[in-house]
């Protein structure tokens, strides 16, 4: 594993990695930040993914979540969202290929030999950052924003018992119902539709829900609305009586500035699952 960069930041670290990815068959980047009780012991973690175009460095710069990771005593991983690389498959089109991992096990040519990003952050970074840094992997929360948000969703229910809590920022949440899922899904998983409900967060809160506190923020003037389909996701958490909190934010839109508004509410929530306040 590469150090690529390390910054003092609110009394922690935060630092990028490269490493070579068995699960991508590439190199891959992380950012990771450790808050200053990390120098004292194994500290909690907090996955942030990232939506459509993002690398992990958009939520690790805009988001503002490290004070409020320090203030809990919270590491906060920022994985990218896709392999990279000249030998990795790309779309002329933003939201396929490259920057547009959606989170998947991709089974379908050309994407299946580099496009794992669902083993990527279920399983290979999980293992890479409690061999190196001073993580306890027995605690672990996850957020996310966008395609993020979808993925921080389908994570936490596919993986019952991982995760003390999950929130999500304008989760795409009904990917299989939407131009924002179904093409991406396709492309990846094939046409058989009954696959993609493994990674459509409303159908799995309709037929699993989580095990856990859930909380989904939402602008009321996102221009995305009509692709990310939050209603469904809130009627589905309502007939589930999932645990939990739809909150629509009346005025923000889809941007960062909505992100680091709400992210003290996110982080401490988290904090409040793992027991840390």
């Amino acid at each position: 594993m590469q150090t690529l960069s390390e910054n003092r930041c609110f009394g922690g670290m935060q630092g990028v990695y490269k490493h070579g990815s068995n699960a991508c068959e590439c190199d891959m980047t992380f950012g990771l930040y450790l808050p200053p009780q990390a120098a004292l012991g194994p500290v909690p973690i907090l996955w942030y993914l990232s939506g459509l175009t993002c690398t992990h460095e958009n939520a690790m710069v805009k988001a503002g979540v490290q004070a409020h990771a320090a203030a809990h005593g919270m590491a906060v991983v920022f994985p990218d969202t896709s392999p990279r690389g000249d030998g990795v498959t790309d779309d002329e089109a933003y939201d396929l290929g490259q920057g547009a991992g959606f989170y998947v096990n991709a089974t379908q040519e050309p994407w299946a030999p580099n496009f794992s990003m669902w083993d990527y952050v279920a399983n290979e970074l999980p293992l890479l950052l409690e061999a190196h840094f001073p993580v306890d992997a027995a605690r672990q929360t996850i957020t996310g924003h966008s395609m993020g948000g979808h993925g921080a969703l389908t994570l936490a229910m596919g993986l019952p018992g991982r995760f003390a809590s999950a929130s999500a920022f304008a989760p795409i949440a009904n990917p299989s119902a939407s131009d924002w899922g179904r093409k991406q899904l396709a492309a990846y998983l094939g046409p058989d539709e009954s696959v993609w409900a493994d990674h459509d967060s409303t159908i799995l809160m309709r037929t699993k829900g989580f095990d856990g506190p859930v909380l989904v923020d939402q602008g009321s003037e996102d221009q995305f609305l009509d692709l990310l389909k939050p209603q469904v996701l809130a009627e589905a958490m309502a007939a589930r009586r999932q645990e939990g909190s739809f909150r629509m934010q009346k005025g923000y839109d889809h941007s960062y500035f909505f992100v680091s508004s709400f992210m003290g509410d996110h982080v401490a929530f988290h904090a409040r699952a793992l027991g840390l306040s």
